[in-house]
């Protein structure tokens, strides 16, 4: 274990490492528990070490026993400690050669070598290729990769191409340098699903998906995607393919979603295995994001990628966006951006009005784990947005291809990033820079006159001062605006405001009516919008704007005004929001996936922010009960029509996971959700009798577990389905996420009780106490035997999987919003958890930061 209390790396100090590392070769000799990894270092001087070169050279390595090790052929003893080596070196270039050994068995952490159910795999991202072999592991030590595997698996898998295979060896060459942590070696007994690529430029590319027998029926919707994402890279970013081929491995074992290893990206298996039988549309669409995402990274990360970890997010926001506008062009572009909204507002804007806020770009870190946030991701995808916004279409990819032609090969900054569209475009890029380097969302106020035929918008934006930024400066904020008459007509089609001051105005001239204001139209920027509307003006823009996210927006924010008077003063639920709602989901002319987005209503943990920055303190129960209360409403005020709907849109074709066909799922299961509440659940059975696709099954087994005697039910969708580890993972977190707000505690360990628990599994162990922690009302229930509960497998769990363990803890990342006795016993379990012996610095880290809120 490494020490608990380390010290704190800062950007500032970045120096360059001494040496360039000009080839890499290395031989492993598999074995589970003492795996033999011999490396071969050709090292010169680097000449951007402008400082006076060092006589003695560190390697980091952790949990690998040195065997030998010898510079330029000559035996040498290092000093090694629990990080890493230190040897005496030569005064220019030199050969270094050592032999480890590991035990992959037994490295429970996922990190580095490991096994998973008797496969060889790898993870190195951020700092597991020191848990290989001693070597510097930093992102700015780019080198050509020459790997020789030994081992008795029938395949043998590294990055690059193949350079000779035979029964029980393998060598594959990388000629792109890359960094340590994008290595990858997997072995094991695997079956391949092959395709080919043909590349804009001509060359054919061989496409491999290998899997575990048995799983090949789920490979085909993954190549399709792989292949999807190569063309719409070519034809929107001009990138091709660089290698003779590409492979994705299915790992069951897996920290994260996937890794964009070079030429070799080994994915969790719950992101890259879909059959309509076995996944949802939910599941399709995210696995059709992650393969775009983790190819996009082959420019956006690997041929360029970042200097240090402080530079995480130009790797990371960047493919993102990148992303997102791939799902957006594949599928429906209003109801993707509303969705990435409503996720940054779940997720990013609890970190940045929290203790564990930090800007886009860190200044400093003790664990870089625990800086794969959504800060770096998801806010560092809205910041790309902002800036093409800013410049434009043209202009951005303008930009873009210089840095392409630019920054090929090496690892690079923010700076880099930004200079080359303060280049193409001439702008001044100084005050945007701010959004990389101060944390916490800014508010936006705005007041209006109108006067004659002139609207003048006044805006006030401020940042909350936080430990991160105690200072924060204005930034600059695109601001996408129209103007609607009260007739419905747009008297303003969108236009960009760019706001740079702490308050500032502007004027709109030649108006015939006074208009309502759509501000942020798409959300242009990630922030706070406060902007005083009448229900009747909201109701317009919500029926009228031509803006999809702002009409959802619009109706996001009635639901809230209706939510909270339900709550601060027992109100009814409001019937013109209900009507209004109604009305969109039966309007023929909108896309059904949009119209079942607008069939909602604010959560539990959004309410809980506003009330809580209104200086009320929320209560889980209540707003618990008037989730209950407003759908209860909307099932009285949808009625027959909930009926009606269901019938028309319930899909007759056989199964697609396309857009067309999961729009008309999600709204007829929208739909199914009010026939339960208001009818009982006989729909819902008939539904889950007769369902040939999981989108199907699991909704109708959703609705009986909430509304019905769900014993059968479970009981029958178990039998069916328990040998498939990745439906398990629905049966363990739908019991979870169903159960009432007072059960949800006990369900959760009734089922770690369960011989198909295996806390050992990532995703299994989501599967449970993800769903806990996202069951509002049932996680902070005032026994807090969630707490205790969540504590308890926190503590058993740190031994073995210390990253997973540290992302598990940001649940507990809100607890100041909450009564005194909730803190009280919150803090408690962080306490009991600070005091469990060897404690690793990943949980140490996030708790300590967590409790110094």
């Amino acid at each position: 274990m490494r020490d608990a209390a380390p010290k704190t790396i800062y950007l500032a100090d970045y120096t360059p490492y001494p040496w360039t590392v000009e080839s890499v070769d290395l031989h492993f000799t598999l074995d589970p528990h003492a795996t033999r990894v011999r490396s071969v270092l050709r090292l010169v001087p680097n000449p951007a070490h402008d400082q006076e070169h060092p006589d003695s050279m560190f390697l980091h390595g952790e949990q690998v026993k040195l065997i030998q090790a010898r510079i330029d052929g000559i035996p040498c003893d290092p000093v090694v400690t629990d990080e890493g080596l230190t040897v005496g070196v030569p005064d220019g270039p030199f050969t270094w050669e050592s032999e480890v050994e590991i035990d992959p068995a037994n490295n429970t952490a996922l990190e580095g070598l490991y096994m998973s159910n008797g496969m060889y795999c790898t993870q190195c991202e951020a700092e597991g290729f020191r848990k290989i072999t001693f070597y510097p592991d930093r992102p700015d030590v780019m080198s050509v990769f020459t790997v020789t595997i030994d081992g008795p698996h029938p395949v043998l898998l590294s990055n690059g191409n193949p350079v000779k295979t035979g029964e029980n060896h393998a060598e594959w060459h990388d000629p792109w340098p890359k960094p340590a942590y994008l290595f990858a070696l997997v072995a094991g007994d695997l079956v391949s699903h092959h395709d080919t690529f043909t590349t804009m430029n001509g060359r054919g590319v061989d496409l491999n998906l290998y899997v575990r027998p048995g799983d090949q029926g789920k490979c085909a919707f993954g190549m399709q995607a792989l292949k999807a994402s190569m063309t719409w890279d070519e034809q929107v970013y001009g990138r091709e393919y660089d290698l003779d081929l590409f492979n994705i491995v299915a790992v069951d074992d897996f920290n994260m979603g996937a890794m964009e290893n070079k030429g070799l990206n080994i994915f969790n298996s719950s992101a890259v295995l879909a059959s309509p039988e076995t996944s949802t549309d939910m599941n399709f669409e995210r696995i059709e994001a992650i393969i775009a995402h983790e190819y996009f990274h082959n420019w956006t990360g690997n041929r360029i990628t970042c200097r240090d970890w402080f530079q995480l997010c130009l790797k990371e926001g960047l493919t993102v966006y990148r992303d997102s506008q791939f799902t957006s062009d594949m599928r429906s572009a209003p109801v993707k951006r509303i969705s990435d909204v409503i996720d940054l507002r779940a997720r990013q804007f609890p970190e940045d009005q929290g203790p564990l806020a930090h800007p886009v770009r860190p200044e400093s870190f003790q664990e870089i784990n625990n800086f794969y946030t959504a800060t770096v991701y998801e806010k560092g995808a809205e910041v790309i947005g902002m800036l093409k916004t800013l410049v434009g279409d043209d202009a951005y990819h303008k930009a873009v291809e210089l840095y392409f032609d630019r920054h090929d090969g090496q690892a690079c900054t923010i700076e880099d990033w930004l200079a080359v569209f303060a280049e193409t475009t001439g702008r001044d890029l100084t005050q945007f820079k701010r959004w990389y380097s101060q944390a916490g969302t800014p508010r936006l106020s705005v007041e209006e006159s109108f006067e004659l035929d002139t609207l003048t918008l006044t805006f006030t934006q401020h940042t909350p001062p936080s430990a991160a930024t105690p200072a924060p400066q204005p930034q600059l904020i695109p601001i996408a605006l129209g103007l609607i008459y009260p007739d419905g007509r747009e008297a303003l089609a969108t236009q960009v405001l760019e706001m740079t001051k702490e308050t500032q105005s502007f004027r709109f001239t030649g108006l015939e009516d006074q208009p309502v204001a759509s501000i942020l139209r798409g959300f242009s920027a990630p922030v706070v919008l406060k902007h005083d509307l009448s229900q009747a003006d909201r109701r317009l823009l919500l029926t009228q704007d031509t803006d999809p996210f702002n009409r959802w927006e619009a109706g996001n924010m009635l639901g809230r005004e209706a939510m909270l008077a339900m709550i601060c003063e027992g109100a009814a639920a409001d019937p013109a929001f209900l009507t209004a709602i109604k009305d969109i989901a039966m309007d023929e002319t909108l896309d059904p996936a949009f119209r079942a987005l607008m069939i909602g209503w604010p959560g539990a943990a959004e309410l809980a922010t506003v009330l809580h920055e209104a200086g009320t303190t929320p209560d889980p129960e209540a707003l618990y009960n008037a989730g209950e209360q407003m759908r209860d409403a909307m099932a009285e005020t949808f009625g027959d029509a909930a009926a009606d709907l269901y019938a028309r849109y319930s899909v007759k074709h056989p199964y697609q996971p396309n857009a067309d066909q999961s729009g008309k799922r999600a709204l007829t299961n929208a739909m199914l959700a009010f026939i339960s509440h208001h009818s009982g659940t006989a729909t819902a059975q008939e539904q889950f009798d007769t369902a040939d696709n999981m989108t199907q099954q699991i909704s109708a087994l959703g609705q009986i577990l909430r509304h019905g005697d769900a014993g059968p039910a479970l009981a029958a969708f178990y039998d069916q389905w328990r040998e498939d580890r990745l439906v398990m993972d629905k049966w363990f977190g739908l019991q979870v996420s169903a159960a009432k707000p007072q059960d949800a505690a006990a369900t959760a360990q009734r089922l770690t009780e369960h011989p198909d628990f295996n806390h050992k599994n990532p995703n299994r162990f989501r599967a449970v106490f993800g769903s806990l922690t996202a069951h509002h009302a049932g996680f902070h229930h005032a026994s807090g035997a969630a707490y205790t509960l969540l504590a308890d497998w926190l503590i058993t769990l740190d031994p073995l999987n210390p990253q997973t363990t540290a992302r598990m803890c940001s649940a507990f990342q809100t607890w100041k919003r909450y009564g005194a006795d909730r803190q009280a016993k919150i803090l408690a379990e962080i306490d009991r958890i600070l005091a469990a012996p060897n404690l690793s610095r990943d949980t140490t880290e996030m708790l300590t930061r967590i409790k110094g809120a």
